[in-house]
């Protein structure tokens, strides 16, 4: 059931700072906030209202603060998939910042890009080409996805050699906290402006601080409750001269998890990661369920692998980081292949370097999609799977149509494992069947020791239940960066 929406207050006053034709209060414009592909509560907004600027940003949080407006702060494109962007509460003001699309400065050097958050990955890309570099990227983003964004939610890049912490690839930024204030964090403080720091060689790379506090942690992972970033500072890489992708497969997932602990300990490749195989056919367009698959077509587990060379001597380095990959995978009784009997390397790696066309791949298969996703580490990433299968035949859901996708992070130390989850949406069984195991599901995984880092919708009861001193502290930071508690209300812990 929708919850009932108060009138809007205030609207003359918002209507001076951003202008008619930028705020929205037609039904078509507020049903697509009221709800998204997750099972969160429905609830439509007062408004929309479309940004351009850092200065209409602090004008509007300004407004909300006088007005008891919630906000909602939106960067990305539709579709929508993690409650996130649907408001907490009645009544709220989403700010769309899709609009926002300057890329402020590329600095080739110091391989670091400032960007707003209304830049996506397919925006972003070619911009860096340019300058002979390339963003991180996340696992097949789609086409509407604010890069800012992404990495804000800590979305795990593809590259875990490069991946040195959480926060990696995100430096500095530009916040509007809830309070109205604006604040740039990092090296970006200053002192001096950006212009002053520019001229002397200063390139905003540095994360921590003002001081010795790391202001932009409190807000990743903070989906909008602490304040909305209208810049962000991005960690970049050369763009490769050459690349030799490979695909190690194998019916049995534990020796590709040997195998990617071998070549993460050594520092080799560059991307990295693990599929099955219905998700490996999801990415490719190739079908997806037991009723699509080709018995022996493609083993159960495929482990993606790229050896990639830039500067001087690229071919070199790619040969003998290959040779040492070639053996490592020996050892551990694998092998690494340019292409299995529907899919070759290169195809995988044309996929994975750009954001995924329309219609987004997730929704595919059958028009509704979950996902259940959280941190752990290789070496347990099977236990998790057997109970998620467990979990799937307990709660109704075909376990065939599962798809899982690991990605080593943080130097191969921990990693991201998700399950990927397709459903009907007008089969009501399938769809209740699957709600099921997105909320009863995660809960359990969670009680196994899966740490869920980024605590969607239902997720964050169960994540923050066992964490008191966690949740006092956070609502102590809210009451100091949104007293009014205007920035996405009944998110998290709040």
């Amino acid at each position: 059931m929708e919850k009932e929406v108060p009138d809007m207050v205030g609207r003359e006053e918002l209507v001076k700072i951003v202008g008619s034709e930028n705020v929205a209060e037609g039904s078509e414009a507020l049903e697509e906030y009221a709800s998204d592909s997750s099972f969160v509560q429905r609830i439509r907004p007062g408004s929309i209202v479309k940004a351009d600027s850092a200065e209409a940003v602090q004008a509007v949080v300004k407004w909300a603060n006088e007005t008891r407006t919630p906000l909602v702060p939106v960067s990305s494109g539709p579709p929508h998939f993690r409650g996130d962007t649907v408001p907490g509460v009645g009544g709220a003001a989403v700010v769309d910042l899709s609009g926002m699309k300057k890329i402020m400065r590329v600095d080739r050097r110091n391989r670091v890009v400032m960007i707003e958050p209304g830049v996506t990955f397919g925006e972003l890309i070619p911009a860096l080409e340019k300058e002979g570099m390339a963003p991180f990227m996340t696992f097949l983003p789609r086409s509407s996805k604010s890069v800012v964004t992404s990495f804000l939610e800590r979305t795990p890049i593809t590259i875990p050699r490069h991946h040195w912490e959480a926060q990696d690839p995100l430096h500095c930024v530009e916040v509007i906290y809830g309070d109205g204030e604006r604040m740039r964090t990092g090296s970006a403080a200053g002192p001096g402006t950006l212009e002053e720091q520019w001229k002397v060689g200063r390139a905003q790379i540095r994360g921590m601080g003002p001081s010795q506090v790391d202001f932009t942690r409190l807000l990743q992972g903070a989906q909008g409750t602490m304040g909305i970033v209208t810049w962000a500072t991005i960690r970049c890489r050369p763009l490769p001269k050459v690349k030799k992708p490979f695909l190690v497969v194998n019916d049995d997932i534990e020796p590709l998890i040997d195998l990617a602990y071998k070549v993460t300990y050594r520092k080799l490749g560059e991307e990295l990661l693990i599929m099955s195989d219905t998700e490996l056919r999801s990415v490719m367009g190739k079908g997806r369920g037991a009723n699509d698959k080709r018995k022996g077509a493609i083993p159960s587990w495929i482990l993606y692998y790229s050896i990639e060379g830039d500067g001087f001597l690229p071919e070199d380095k790619v040969a003998y980081q290959e040779q040492e990959s070639i053996k490592l995978a020996r050892e551990t009784g694998l092998e690494l292949q340019s292409g299995i009997s529907e899919v070759r390397a290169e195809e995988v790696s044309a996929v994975l370097s750009r954001p995924c066309p329309d219609p987004y791949w997730k929704l595919g298969p059958k028009g509704g999609h979950e996902d259940i996703f959280f941190i752990t580490t290789l070496d347990r990433t099977p236990e998790f799977i057997r109970r998620m299968y467990e979990l799937a035949d307990q709660y109704g859901y075909a376990s065939d149509d599962i798809g899982i996708y690991l990605q080593p992070t943080i130097q191969g130390c921990n990693c991201h494992l998700e399950f990927s989850l397709p459903y009907n949406p007008e089969d009501n069984l399938e769809t209740a069947a699957a709600r099921r195991l997105v909320e009863r599901g995660a809960e359990a995984l969670g009680q196994m020791g899966g740490f869920f880092s980024r605590p969607y919708g239902t997720w964050s009861r169960f994540a923050y239940d066992r964490q008191g001193m966690t949740v006092i502290g956070q609502r102590k930071l809210k009451d100091i960066f949104d007293p009014n508690g205007i920035m996405n209300p009944a998110k998290h812990c709040y």
